[in-house]
């Protein structure tokens, strides 16, 4: 396909993504802490593989070769996380020197290789302690991330601006609480709205905190989300795709902008949430940013016998498909960023979540070939271009993952990097989808100079 992408701006943002879990592997080094995820990924049946964290990418003894592959693909920024029980443990309490020093010395390296920081407070590895307490459904949880979010970003704020407090809380919440299949692996509908409400909660105090220590902040949340449609034109059908897009956006993104929780939502889950003076301003608290994390759209039928919310997923005949049996559907993309901008007003955005899984071998030229990642990637850069044609505010996109790693419930068995990991010899070899997102960055900023 001819790649049009020069409706981008020239300052947009070139990065690719990670997550601390995923990664860093080290977990029992320098004071960190179990997390939930260690727990969990230990529980007989819940990861396939009996597969572990444990050493992953082996990211917190490598952190110079893997920026060394940042520079290679040509990345203006990378999106992280910071591991909570590496810094603060026991969740709250006492803070961990050796493991901000990680962070430290992480963020150094990157601004020394021209790399901007893009941390995320909290990509799902809540300390094992805080969950003994209670976890994301109780209020103290929120309490103790803005402590958390207090400490960093009063160590790393003299050198980091961009802040993003949760990565996608509809994965902690619903698929950790409501359906079990991620930590910390509850099926309790009271549970997972509770913890909804108790993430957005911790978001708006952590913006506080981040605002409080770094005045030049800027500030967003992660949020993943899917267009919702009918499977059919039936009346119950066009009803069980709006539930659905309660469940998955509207949830999600109207407490933000302060809206409140969708009233549909509140009767259908019938859980009352345990709101307290001041805090629906808290959770909408104005932000620099919104994120958007995109990989499928959502096709849909009533199911009345079903789980919350009452629908079951229609698969798509004839479609092309990922290793994560996902529809390939780039126009969902762009749907989903004029939406924030059309109908929540957003002023900046960020594609912080964008990949494939493929069954990805290192063949016996030594390479990687990935044709099918490629043609994602460009189909979806495409999108993003046809988006800003449109008047979305978009200023960056960061490709999911820059390396293979441990794919949560699945393991090791799906690889999304644009850079392949060999996890027996951690040998690292950029992928043929690596170098093209490399030629597409250096091609963008090679316009961008002509045109100065």
């Amino acid at each position: 396909m001819t790649l049009d992408l020069s409706a981008l701006p020239d300052g947009f943002v070139w990065g690719a993504a990670t997550a601390a879990y995923q990664i860093e592997g080290a977990v029992a080094e320098d004071g960190r802490a179990p997390s939930i995820w260690d727990t969990f990924s230990r529980t007989p049946g819940k990861v396939a593989n009996g597969d572990t964290g444990d050493v992953a990418c082996d990211h917190y003894h490598r952190v110079p070769e893997d920026i060394g592959l940042m520079g290679r693909l040509g990345l203006d920024a990378y999106r992280f996380s910071l591991a909570w029980p590496r810094v603060m443990p026991q969740g709250g309490g006492p803070v961990n020197p050796a493991g901000l020093a990680f962070y430290d010395r992480l963020v150094d390296a990157l601004l020394e290789a021209g790399i901007t920081p893009f941390p995320t407070l909290y990509h799902w590895d809540l300390p094992q302690a805080q969950q003994d307490r209670g976890g994301w459904p109780e209020r103290e949880t929120a309490l103790r991330f803005a402590e958390y979010a207090a400490v960093v970003a009063e160590r790393l704020g003299d050198r980091v601006t961009h802040w993003a407090t949760l990565n996608e809380p509809l994965c902690s919440a619903w698929i950790g609480h409501l359906q079990g299949v991620m930590a910390p692996g509850l099926t309790d509908l009271k549970a997972a709205v509770r913890a909804s409400y108790h993430l957005h909660l911790g978001h708006g105090l952590a913006v506080q905190a981040l605002r409080a220590a770094v005045p030049n902040a800027q500030v967003g949340i992660v949020n993943n989300l899917s267009p919702c449609e009918p499977a059919s034109d039936r009346p119950e059908d066009v009803a069980a795709a709006l539930r659905s897009d309660g469940h998955t956006n509207r949830w999600w993104l109207d407490p933000i902008h302060g809206r409140g929780y969708p009233e549909d939502m509140l009767e259908l889950y019938g859980v009352e949430l345990p709101v307290q003076a001041g805090d629906m301003e808290t959770i909408a608290a104005p932000l620099d940013w919104l994120g958007l994390n995109y990989y499928f759209r959502d096709i849909v039928a009533d199911d009345p016998a079903g789980p919350v919310p009452h629908t079951r997923a229609v698969r798509v005949p004839d479609v092309r498909r990922t290793a994560m049996d996902w529809e390939v559907h780039a126009g969902g993309l762009e749907r989903l960023l004029l939406r924030l901008t059309e109908e929540y007003g957003a002023r900046k955005i960020y594609v912080t979540e964008n990949g494939s899984a493929y069954e990805d071998r290192v063949g016996p030229d030594g390479q990687v070939h990935d044709p099918e990642r490629t043609a994602y990637l460009e189909e979806h850069l495409a999108a993003c271009a046809r988006a800003v044609r449109g008047g979305a505010p978009l200023a960056g996109y960061f490709a999911w993952s820059l390396l293979d790693n441990f794919e949560w419930a699945y393991g090791y068995d799906k690889r999304f990097g644009l850079v392949h990991v060999d996890y027996e010899t951690q040998r690292r070899t950029v992928k043929g989808s690596g170098r093209r997102y490399a030629d597409i960055i250096a091609a963008h900023r090679a316009r961008a100079r002509s045109a100065a």
